[in-house]
């Protein structure tokens, strides 16, 4: 599931750089993905938004087996 993960922010990755952000995955376990927010999106008052409505809305598209995603 780690590599369907990876491949799926890999399509991501030019939206938040576009941005000066990025993501990095940290863990997948049991159908929780953690990742961190870095860059322009750590410490952006709508990272919360991009995180649910961005990143885990493409994520659960892209591998169905995907319950949450969390940032830490």
């Amino acid at each position: 599931m780690r590599e369907k993960v990876e491949a799926a922010l890999a399509k991501i990755r030019p939206t938040l750089q576009a941005d000066g952000g990025n993501v990095e995955l940290v863990d997948v376990t049991d159908g929780v993905v953690k990742v961190r927010l870095t860059g322009a999106c750590a410490g952006c008052p709508m990272s919360t938004m991009t995180l649910k409505s961005g990143v885990e809305r493409i994520l659960k598209e892209e591998v169905p087996e995907i319950k949450e995603v969390q940032a830490l």
